[in-house]
């Protein structure tokens, strides 16, 4: 008889447990809020694979551009404004397709047909702005005029392109003759000799009305040029 009541004592207690352990798992603590599904973008997927794409493909167009080379002209001699363009004072550089509107070597002959319209020093790259078709200063009513001048007649480190005052300056036997400015600014066509000799030939571009005189006065000596400071 205690035995029995013993073990009925137990499964109670047993049943008690399960019941218990039942209810708290079964409590509000227990349960878990819905989670909504992951809705999905395919839209803002596609466009992020575009933009990585096309990055990709800029990339590679960008380094394949950067190593094309195209032939452009080189100025390798100071050009002055109004000058013509020489063959020898043009040299070919291979240079990067940057789109830079350089003149392309193909074109040399024609850029020996024009004039610098500006001051074009040794190493520039040429540019279409840089020439014109017509210069300023070989014009009607201009002249080329060569002078065999002595030293300090010419003033130091005198190049072509640059600008001059040309003096007449009385010998000693002109008695009280007085010097004068025979023409107030000529451009200077070129210095020396072709070959480089850097003796004291010079050519300048002076008024046709002017050229007679400077000429007379340069054969008997009496010619010296004065450098124009900012010009050229």
């Amino acid at each position: 008889m205690r035995i029995s009541e013993k073990a009925g004592r137990d499964g109670r207690a047993a049943n008690a447990e399960r019941a218990a352990s039942q209810g708290a798992l079964s409590g509000p603590a227990s349960r878990k809020l819905p989670v909504p599904p992951r809705e999905r973008k395919p839209a803002l997927a596609a466009l992020a694979l575009l933009l990585v794409l096309g990055g990709a493909l800029a990339a590679t167009l960008l380094v394949m551009r950067s190593g094309d080379r195209v032939s452009a002209i080189q100025i390798s001699q100071q050009i002055g404004p109004g000058q013509p363009i020489l063959p020898e004072a043009m040299t070919e550089v291979q240079i990067a397709d940057t789109g830079v509107g350089y003149v392309s070597w193909i074109h040399r002959q024609e850029v020996a047909t024009t004039f610098a319209r500006v001051t074009i020093l040794p190493g520039t790259l040429l540019t279409e702005q840089m020439v014109t078709r017509a210069s300023e200063q070989l014009v009607p009513g201009k002249v080329m005029v060569g002078l065999a001048l002595k030293a300090g007649q010419v003033p130091q480190g005198l190049q072509k392109g640059d600008h001059v005052q040309v003096l007449y300056v009385p010998g000693s036997g002109r008695g009280t003759a007085q010097g004068k400015v025979l023409t107030p600014s000529a451009l200077v066509q070129s210095v020396g000799t072709p070959e480089g000799d850097s003796t004291g030939l010079v050519t300048i571009i002076v008024d046709a009305t002017v050229s007679p005189t400077v000429a007379m006065y340069s054969s008997s000596g009496e010619i010296a040029l004065g450098k124009l400071a900012g010009a050229g």
